[in-house]
């Protein structure tokens, strides 16, 4: 059942066809114009670019845009009808689909702990190993800082006024005038983003969120009863298509908006100033509140991106109105310290630390203290600069990989984060990650990334192993590649000493 419905226009619908890759589907010894129709169709389900549940243009309607026969369109719809990817109901028109069958995945993947690892190399994570000395160094510190607290209840809902100050400080050196009222500290981003929704998402209301987005901010919206409204992605790391957000802030109305501008999760997109500001401004138009996500905006993995990284979304929203953000130490330091924020106008501040008594009471404050550390004395810099160093090594190894051993997979290389969104040459990724998983690789599929069964044709593959780890994964991919073939293949060898 879809979680939001809309309609599909004739102009948007030709639009979408005309972007796909192959230009030219109905000549030159291709398939019949219906089929290449019905084919076009079925992609941009598949691709998300189309959600599931969109109602159609009536097939004159269609035929007219097209410029082709209502015939042709016709039996189109009645080729993806028969494919499962089409319903219809006689006087109510016809809305897109996904075949029945096994439920696809939707939910992460655990991260494998290292005694259960084994010989597995476990790709479902996107977070890397603590960037040593700096994280120990910041935590001996917090150890001397630690006194002070110890003596007091330990309970801040609202987070160590030292350490709400440093975040606070950060952020206006970033170009955004922050005060400490405005920085609730919380358990990591994922605390941030349920406190958000806990606060303004009844069950029911519906928040609109890129399409493919963050699998455990999809899974926590899902839980906490939102009606996912999908907005797709532009193509090749283009970052956020403004004319279906409008149309999709016009539409569906929706009370809350996810988005990450910076190295998005999973794509690796980095939204430019003018999608930022023109987002901002049609989230303000139609009432809804912006929560955006900058946990990978430390992770630019070339000089020139760092140097030219656009503002942050919250500085086109100089009321405070309209942007909720949320960050994290998670990505740029160590996931293993489990802090993370949120920067809102002090109102929306001070009823998150209200609401927050009944679910944690606040956040550890050693770990507060080791993050204040960082931020305060240039630790952070210097941690982020050898996490960017590792991830930049294991991106272009992994690329490196793929391009030799899967060269039939398509995928565009980011300017930074720590994900590769890549298409599986037509294959299943759900297919793939369950045969990898036998092969001793762990990937998540991209429907874990998706409403409704979208991103059947992708992986999600995180930038981090390099070196002979990064070989041996696109190995056991490859061999799972042609395990879902039909191909033949040879399993590999899996040495204990391999564990991710």
């Amino acid at each position: 059942m879809p979680e939001w419905t809309s309609a599909v226009g004739a102009p948007q619908l030709v639009r979408l066809l005309g972007s796909q890759r192959a230009a030219d589907r109905t000549g030159r010894g291709g398939p019949p114009a219906y089929r290449a129709l019905a084919d076009g169709v079925r992609l941009l389900v598949l691709e998300g670019r189309v959600p599931v549940g969109a109602r159609l243009p009536a097939e004159r309607e269609l035929a007219s845009a097209l410029g082709v026969s209502r015939t042709t369109v016709a039996a189109a719809f009645e080729a993806l009808r028969v494919d499962g990817f089409l319903a219809s109901r006689r006087g109510a028109g016809s809305w897109t689909a996904v075949p029945a069958g096994d439920p696809l995945p939707t939910r992460s993947l655990d991260p494998l702990p290292p005694e259960a690892a084994g010989g597995v190399i476990d790709l479902a994570c996107a977070a890397l190993p603590a960037p040593e000395p700096h994280l120990s160094q910041a935590l001996r510190t917090a150890l001397e800082d630690l006194p002070p607290y110890a003596r007091t209840h330990g309970d801040y809902p609202a987070g160590l006024p030292a350490l709400r100050q440093a975040i606070a400080d950060r952020c206006t050196a970033r170009g955004l005038p922050t005060m400490p009222e405005q920085i609730m500290v919380t358990t990591g981003a994922m605390g941030a983003v349920a406190a958000i929704c806990k606060l303004l998402v009844p069950r029911g209301e519906r928040v609109a969120v890129e399409h493919p987005s963050y699998a455990n901010v999809l899974q926590l919206m899902r839980d906490a009863g939102a009606r996912l409204v999908p907005v797709a992605m532009a193509d090749r790391l283009a970052g956020w298509e403004l004319p279906a957000w409008r149309q999709t802030l016009r539409a569906a109305a929706p009370r809350l908006a996810y988005v990450v501008a910076d190295f998005h999760n999973p794509t690796g997109a980095l939204a430019d100033e003018g999608r930022r500001r023109d987002l901002v401004s049609a989230a303000r138009t139609a009432g809804t509140t912006l929560v955006v996500d900058e946990t990978m905006a430390d992770l630019a993995l070339d000089e020139a991106t760092a140097a030219d990284q656009p503002r942050p979304v919250a500085a086109f929203d100089p009321g405070g109105a309209t942007v909720i953000t949320v960050g994290s130490a998670s990505k740029a330091v160590w996931a293993g310290l489990r802090i993370g924020w949120v920067r809102a106008a002090p109102e929306v501040v001070r009823s998150l630390v209200s609401a927050r008594a009944w679910a944690d009471l606040g956040s550890p404050v050693l770990e507060q203290l080791a993050v204040a550390r960082l931020l305060a004395d240039g630790g952070w810099d210097r941690a982020v600069a050898v996490r960017r160093a590792q991830a930049r090594v294991n991106r272009d190894a992994l690329v490196s990989a793929l391009a030799e051993y899967l060269p039939e997979w398509e995928f565009t290389v980011p300017r930074g984060g720590l994900t590769l969104w890549v298409r599986t040459g037509g294959l299943s990724g759900s297919r793939i990650a369950e045969a990898g998983e036998r092969l001793g690789v762990r990937v998540p599929s991209g429907p874990r990334f998706g409403v409704d069964g979208a991103f059947e044709g992708y992986v999600r593959l995180p930038f981090t192993v390099s070196g002979a780890l990064a070989n041996e994964a696109a190995q056991r991919l490859a061999a799972a590649t042609r395990l879902v073939a039909g191909l033949p293949h040879t399993a590999p060898e899996i040495p204990r000493s391999f564990v991710a």
